[in-house]
């Protein structure tokens, strides 16, 4: 859930009224192969960017053009899905209406609601380096992700972790230090009571608590403490502990006993960027890359935006969350159009200089080039290498920016199973501190607990 490049998550703007229907997006010919009697084979692909991102469509439709000139017996059919591709509920709706396309966006969380819809397929024996000529060099941690009883449903294009985003230009007017970022719960927020005072709506820290937003960003403050999600069996809630507690009880301080969180809650993704890109937010949690969006999508300027490491609460974080996507493809598809999915995502996401890596094109887009984000391949092998000179080579940020965040790692844990429909019960016990100031959270735990234990239950 992080903000890949096409879409956000992959369209990244959050525009009304963009949900389409997939009705006669059917690429199966006669003989139910997807390849016609010329052999050329058709596929569909979704979380093309939408018509409001007019430089993203245009560089995504040159990327479909220039595949297509190099593999002409393949058709690439784009579609944009809107919400589904930033937005998990939209995403389980069509998941569970059998309205995906043939090569399907997904959060590296949702393998196993996508296996339970008996969707998925499996695609072990078709990847290989004819199909995808950096497949040795992509993160083995990232393949596993998508890997279930040893068999590959899914291909990663995109990897995070998270840190504290925040606005230098709100630091320096706020009297705060933007090459020292905070370092604990407790620094930020002093820092998030300075940057509010500074008036016109600004919000020292700000939150996700709606759309399953609030369940993801509550475990990866629950991390920062020392916490886990689920029992080591993952058969159990364990999160009504007292990290748990001192993860909203951080939250609740902020927003009612200094006021530093602003008035709106109930955000959901873009909702807390476009205010950032409004200048109205100081510091939130966030992947390196919520700052592209913030540029991207929501016309701010890079030059604002630096990164430090996950908070701890009394001294360095504990851990912070990683997670990442990938694209899935739909049961039935025949092997040549696996094969062209495959290729068409080396093409656009996994291929140093193409697609998503090409930062000679979107160097001079203002779109910023030289984050520590993706990490797609293996540390020293020849694809990461390729990757990290051309970023060097092509950047238009400030690397010192991302300095703090890179220089002092944090271990990272990935996303606890099942997390979406535990993100979506979570997303109450974080709205409950955010909009009621008598909230009891005790009571708040205990009821997201009593739920998740259910959902285990019915899982297992």
């Amino acid at each position: 859930m992080s903000t890949p490049q096409y879409r956000k998550v992959a369209a990244l703007a959050l525009v009304t009224g963009l949900g389409l229907s997939l009705v006669g997006c059917s690429t199966k010919s006669d003989d139910d192969s997807g390849t016609d009697a010329a052999g050329k084979t058709t596929i569909t692909v979704d979380c093309q960017p939408v018509g409001a991102q007019k430089e993203l469509l245009a560089n995504w439709n040159a990327d479909v053009a220039a595949f297509e000139k190099d593999n002409p017996n393949i058709t690439i059919k784009s579609v944009s899905v809107g919400e589904q591709c930033n937005n998990p509920p939209d995403f389980t709706a069509r998941l569970a209406g059998g309205t995906m396309t043939d090569v399907f966006y997904g959060y590296m969380t949702d393998l196993q609601q996508v296996l339970d819809s008996g969707q998925a397929m499996d695609i072990t024996g078709l990847v290989s380096k004819d199909t995808i000529p950096t497949w040795d060099s992509v993160d083995p941690a990232l393949k596993e992700v998508f890997t279930d009883g040893g068999k590959l449903y899914a291909v990663p294009v995109k990897n995070y972790s998270m840190g504290l985003v925040y606005n230098k230009t709100l630091f320096k007017k706020a009297g705060l230090d933007p090459a020292n970022p905070p370092r604990t719960w407790a620094d930020v927020r002093t820092a998030a009571k300075k940057i509010s005072a500074l008036g016109g709506g600004i919000a020292g820290f700000s939150e996700y608590s709606a759309g399953n937003t609030g369940g993801w960003h509550f475990t990866a403050e629950l991390y920062s403490q020392g916490g886990d999600v689920l029992s080591e069996d993952g058969k159990k809630a364990a999160f009504n502990t007292p990290q748990g507690k001192q993860v909203l009880q951080n939250l609740k301080d902020m927003r009612y006993g200094d006021n530093s969180m602003g008035s709106r809650q109930l955000l959901q993704w873009g909702d807390l960027l476009t205010n950032a890109g409004a200048g109205k937010v100081g510091m939130f949690i966030g992947a390196p890359d919520a700052t592209q969006a913030i540029v991207s999508q929501f016309q701010g300027k890079y030059e604002d935006w630096a990164m430090g490491p996950m908070p701890g609460q009394d001294g360095p974080a504990k851990a912070t969350l990683g997670g990442g996507e990938g694209y899935f493809f739909k049961k039935g598809l025949s092997d040549d159009q696996v094969k062209a999915g495959l290729k068409w995502l080396a093409y656009q996401k996994l291929t140093p200089g193409k697609g998503q890596l090409d930062y000679v094109r979107a160097k001079p887009q203002n779109y910023p080039v030289g984050l520590p984000q993706p990490l797609l391949f293996t540390n020293g092998s020849e694809a990461q290498k390729q990757e990290l000179d051309l970023r060097k080579a092509n950047a238009n940020v400030d690397t010192a920016n991302f300095a703090v965040f890179e220089q002092n790692p944090v271990p990272i844990k990935g996303e606890p199973r099942n997390a979406q429909a535990i993100y979506a019960v979570l997303d109450s016990a974080m709205s409950g501190v955010l909009t009621n100031p008598n909230a009891n959270i005790d009571e708040l735990l205990k009821t997201a607990e009593t739920k998740v234990n259910q959902l285990q239950a019915a899982g297992s």
